[in-house]
């Protein structure tokens, strides 16, 4: 197996890096502490190509795979933009999945290449605040009358919904007790994010300030039938397709962040001076680090194996959440450990690994908590009992 990158992938992680080199630390760090969203970051990417890397040609994309996408996530997020350049363009590179796919003709040609060019902004509209990942019981609805969808029901953290003018939405159709599976009767949306029937309250986190995260309230907010993708009560069906890019994209970012992280430490490791010696010096200073890139370098290989896996049309399922699962152990222990070698000045914020820590624990939560990827590997991969 070989996993040297051609030199036209090798020249997209290049572009990307002198890209985002104009988008320093200083600028991400402005951007956590004013809460002020990195659209001139989001435009460059748009303007450069990069957003639709792996959207085919014909919808204004490179028509590039996975693999390419996930060497742009990466690029992004090792640069030090971290998980607040990635989410700023998240859904471009890997939330049209479901619309490639079942979308119609007419519909890819009239959204996408708005989506690639940034001329529209979308958000996805899946979570809900009492379902968590069991997304069969969904309590959003979409009742049909005429030729319109009413959609009444509530969303919660969805990401950049104060930018969006449109949203990828879930929300069932056939009530729950009328289907002969849970995961029938739900349907899938790309629509206007109408705010006359939209109450979009932005919920104050931990990390990624310039990046909002949302509660939505939809009061009977009207959706043309024509703005469903695929068939009615297929939704969920749908929404798997672009799981595991999802998971395989995550994992490259969650990489990029902890080799971000194991840079400033170790350039700290070598600068910093204590009892006439460089702490670098010190094997309790380089053992945690060295095992950190350890486990950085492992979590990649599962990452791009997956991603491999997904350009050829292999299942791909166990090795996509196998390598979220590893990426976001180990970016975490690396985001940690660089705060600790920094000592007291870890915890001061233009040292910025302090903000990695906080972006870290995102995706170690989301989209798929550990646990939930653990019981997933246990039944898919060992054969166990199913236990949820």
């Amino acid at each position: 197996m070989d996993f040297t990158w051609t030199s036209e992938q090798q020249q997209i992680r290049d572009s990307v890096l002198k890209l985002c080199a104009r988008f320093d630390d200083a600028y991400w760090l402005a951007r956590d502490a004013g809460h002020e969203f990195p659209e001139d970051f989001c435009r460059a990417l748009a303007d450069a190509g990069f957003v639709g890397v792996a959207v085919p040609e014909e919808y204004g994309g490179s028509g590039l795979g996975t693999t390419e996408a996930a060497i742009v996530v990466q690029a992004i997020s090792e640069s030090g933009a971290a998980n607040s350049g990635v989410s700023a363009v998240a859904i471009g590179l890997f939330g049209l999945k479901p619309l490639l796919v079942y979308g119609s003709e007419e519909q890819k040609r009239a959204w996408v290449p708005r989506i690639v060019a940034r001329e529209d902004i979308a958000c996805f509209g899946v979570t809900e605040p009492n379902t968590g990942h069991d997304t069969t019981r969904l309590k959003t609805r979409a009742e049909r009358r005429g030729d319109t969808y009413y959609v009444s029901g509530e969303k919660l953290w969805i990401s950049t919904a104060q930018q969006a003018n449109k949203i990828m939405l879930i929300a069932r159709t056939t009530p729950l007790e009328e289907t002969k599976k849970p995961i029938d009767g739900l349907s899938l949306f790309y629509t206007d994010l109408d705010r006359r029937y939209a109450d979009i309250r932005e919920i104050q986190k931990m990390g990624r300030a310039c990046v909002d995260s949302n509660q939505i309230y939809f009061d009977a907010m009207p959706v043309p039938a024509a703005h469903r993708i695929g068939e009615e009560g297929r939704g969920f069906r749908y929404l798997l397709t672009g799981l595991n890019a999802e998971r395989i994209l995550i994992a490259a970012g969650l990489v990029g962040l902890g080799r971000a992280a194991l840079r400033r430490a170790t350039a700290y490791a070598k600068e910093r001076v204590v009892f006439g010696r460089p702490i670098g010096m010190n094997q309790a200073i380089q053992h945690p680090l060295a095992a950190s890139w350890a486990k950085l370098e492992a979590a990649n290989l599962i990452a791009f194996k997956a991603a491999a896996m997904q350009d050829r049309d292999e299942d791909c399922g166990a090795e996509a959440n196998a390598a979220k699962y590893l990426a976001a152990e180990a970016a975490f222990e690396a985001c940690t450990q660089a705060v600790l070698t920094h000592g007291g000045m870890g915890y001061a914020k233009e040292y910025h690994v302090e903000r990695y820590l906080r972006e870290v624990m995102i995706h170690r939560i989301a989209p798929i908590s550990p646990p939930l990827i653990l019981s997933y590997l246990a039944e898919r991969v060992l054969g166990l009992p199913k236990s949820y």
